[in-house]
């Protein structure tokens, strides 16, 4: 019972002056791994120093902290839950005990018994917002946190920026407001809200998946995920690249049927745009192929 207090007494302390305890190995296996404890302990495993170019560490950290001060400064605090993060360059004994080979990764500890396989978050399919590690936290320990998050005001800014440049502009051409009514201009603006829908943009703004993924073993980084269940941001960006290449190659080659001009020059213009179809649609496929492993069914 006195290691157990003495072990609460020292979290709290720490816990007071932050709320994510650092952790090295001896830390983890005393407060963490070994008993007699009656807490829960939520502990990322990242790799957050600049020679390791996990910026994706650097995110979900952020979203850790947010998450570990609202815990720390809600009225609910108390010690039955505690936020440690302990860093592959400090660690790496603990990554290679617990046989860990990638980062960021979110491990729940519980009061008795070892970690069962939901107790390590499913950070691939779900993100790493500090929203969801608390419906997890919740899930795991009956720990209800509300997430505050200090106020962000850049996206108010932008918008006002941009209905303030909007309405110059109209105001500069209000003489002449032709341009309203070209065409050209409203299909681009369609194009670039349909690319940016079917490349998963609105996934990724609800799940807030990582921008890619690095091995801190080998510094491999991967940009297209593995699995169709999920996606990275950078995934989502390469798909609306090919898709207004293939885009770009429809309209080309559209362009070449019915203009009536040269007849070289409507070749030429078929072939740029046959062979941009061609290419980019056999590149989109292949990300198809890698993602659905059964395909073709």
């Amino acid at each position: 019972q006195n290691l157990l207090a003495e072990k609460v007494e020292q979290l709290m302390e720490w816990s007071s002056r932050r709320s994510v305890v650092r952790m090295n190995g001896d830390k983890f296996r005393r407060f963490v791994k070994a008993p007699p404890r009656n807490y829960s302990v939520v502990v990322m495993f990242t790799a957050l120093q600049p020679q390791r170019q996990c910026s994706v560490c650097r995110q979900a950290n952020e979203e850790y902290q947010v998450l570990a001060n609202s815990w720390r400064y809600s009225s609910a605090f108390s010690n039955k839950l505690f936020f440690t993060i302990v860093d592959y360059d400090e660690g790496a004994d603990v990554f290679q005990q617990l046989n860990m080979n990638s980062a960021p990764t979110f491990m729940h500890f519980p009061p008795k018994g070892k970690p069962k396989r939901a107790d390590t978050f499913d950070l691939q399919r779900i993100g790493f917002a500090a929203e969801q590690l608390a419906k997890w936290i919740a899930d795991r320990t009956d720990v209800h946190i509300r997430v505050f998050r200090p106020p962000n005001y850049s996206g108010t800014i932008a918008l006002a920026l941009l209905v303030s440049l909007v309405g110059g502009l109209l105001y500069l051409r209000r003489n002449n407001l032709e341009f309203i009514y070209n065409k050209t201009g409203w299909a681009m603006a369609a194009l670039c809200v349909v690319f940016a829908m079917t490349s998963g943009q609105m996934w990724n703004h609800i799940r807030g998946p990582p921008y890619a993924h690095k091995n801190p073993q080998n510094g491999q980084v991967s940009y297209i995920h593995g699995s169709s269940q999920a996606q990275f941001v950078a995934e989502s960006h390469i798909i609306l690249l090919l898709n207004a290449a293939i885009t770009m190659g429809m309209v080309l080659l559209n362009e070449a049927a019915t203009s009536k001009g040269d007849v070289g020059k409507r070749r030429i213009i078929c072939l740029v745009g046959l062979g941009l179809v061609v290419f980019f649609f056999s590149f989109l496929l292949s990300i198809f192929r890698s993602k659905y492993h059964g395909y073709p069914y």
